[in-house]
């Protein structure tokens, strides 16, 4: 079977037989694809993701931090699409067969006449055991509520320890990432310590401990502009965090964080926030991919070497935008431009139409760095924006880009709570059991 670029040119599918999306992964990419194409009666979507509900990762840090609670940036998805012609099934990848166009999942299996990879990413630990054995990642609701959990535990545990040393080492957290996600969590940590702990934790006031984040690169939210990198510099250096650049991460044994300058941070705690590298799943030639284990697509973002396959987001690395000759940045608007994208040119080869070539426009960066402080960049960084009118910039995208009411009014909601009391009520340790 031929790919979307050559059916363009030919009628579109015959009344009655409904052509089979797969599409694997419920994120950005994988949602706006799902939906964007559903509606149309040639096509028979299924979305397959391991959890049963989409969240917002962008927000992911305020769970973490207990300024959200889960269901604040989550959906679930038979919910969501009740009123789209997108069936859902709960499950998780583990093998390709692009020659029998078979999906196998780890209960079961899905045939598919097109297979749409918007799979993401994971937490790089690159290569490190050690780290990705002991430190607290960032990519998952998993990963928000475990690190609440430990913060909140380690908390508890310094507030009765009677060892001044082992006091300092769990009250000092060190953030591994300098990039958006590292920044802002840094930010709400700093607040949380400056605002918080004097009401709930009285055992703690002036007692040592700190927070450090660190990068390899000379400034913090490198993909920013100068004017940001200064302003995130100096706002969370007033906030009390110690800023350490040019600086990786090396190593993380019994407490002990090692640099690549020698230097040793004694802690409990290393939150990592320092890299992402794609989903992988066997059946895709290792000739696919590319940089990150992203798979390689062309303007349609048809991934190469195989037929029928498609990748969108975080999962996809193309080359032939012009403006981006190494591939998109991973970040969520590539996602749901491409999701976008690729939808309309499923209609488009329904109807037998010519195929639209992915261009990425970027709307521009922007990050919040504490309570009352944010940056926003816009158009390729000629514009820009901080202070209390980046931060209302800040709200306003994130809150209109949850998935649907019900979550902006909890959202807004708990924001105002924080904002007025600079607190808030979700710092509760929650266990499974499990």
């Amino acid at each position: 079977m031929s790919d979307l670029s050559t059916q363009a040119v030919q009628a579109g599918n015959t009344p009655g037989t409904a052509k089979k999306i797969v599409v694997i992964g419920g994120g950005f990419a994988g949602v706006n694809f799902a939906q964007g194409v559903a509606k149309n009666k040639n096509y028979q979507v299924t979305l397959v993701d391991k959890n049963n509900y989409n969240y917002f990762p962008p927000l992911l840090y305020q769970v973490s931090t207990s300024f959200l609670e889960p269901s604040s940036i989550s959906y679930p998805f038979r919910k969501l699409f009740r009123k789209d012609n997108i069936r859902f099934r709960m499950g998780e990848p583990v093998k390709i067969d692009p020659d029998k166009q078979t999906v196998y999942l780890k209960d079961g299996e899905l045939s598919y006449d097109y297979l749409v990879f918007a799979s993401g990413a994971k937490t790089n630990f690159f290569g490190n055991q050690n780290i990705e054995k002991n430190a607290i990642p960032m990519k998952s609701i998993d990963d928000g509520l475990r690190m609440r959990n430990a913060m909140l535990e380690t908390v508890e545990r310094a507030t009765i320890t009677q060892d001044p040393a082992e006091r300092k080492k769990l009250l000092t957290v060190v953030v591994a990432g300098g990039g958006p996600t590292g920044v802002e969590v840094s930010g709400m940590l700093a607040e949380m310590k400056k605002y918080i702990f004097k009401k709930d934790y009285p055992e703690l006031i002036n007692q040592p401990g700190a927070i450090y984040i660190i990068d390899g690169s000379p400034n913090l939210l490198g993909a920013m502009s100068e004017k940001t990198h200064q302003e995130a510099y100096k706002v969370l250096t007033a906030l009390g965090v110690k800023v350490k650049l040019n600086l990786h991460v090396n190593d993380y044994v019994d407490g002990r964080i090692m640099l690549s300058n020698g230097e040793v941070i004694e802690s409990n705690t290393l939150i990592w926030a320092a890299g992402i590298i794609a989903n992988t799943f066997e059946g895709i030639p290792a000739t696919s991919l590319g940089a990150g284990k992203r798979m390689i697509t062309n303007e349609h973002n048809k991934v190469i070497g195989v037929d029928n396959i498609y990748a969108i987001g975080d999962a996809s690395i193309q080359t032939t935008d012009e403006a981006y000759p190494k591939g998109h940045p991973q970040i969520a608007q590539v996602a749901i431009q491409q999701g976008k994208t690729l939808a309309a040119n499923f209609i488009a080869i329904a109807k037998g139409q010519q195929l639209k070539t992915f261009k990425y426009f970027d709307k521009g960066d922007m990050a919040i760095i504490g309570r009352n402080n944010a940056v926003v960049d816009l158009f390729k960084h000629k514009v820009h924006f901080s202070g209390i009118i980046a931060l209302f910039m800040w709200l306003f995208i994130h809150l209109i880009s949850l998935v649907n009411y019900r979550n902006k009014l909890r959202t807004l909601y708990n924001w105002a709570v924080s904002y007025i009391s600079r607190d808030q009520s979700f710092r509760m340790i929650f266990k499974s059991g499990i």
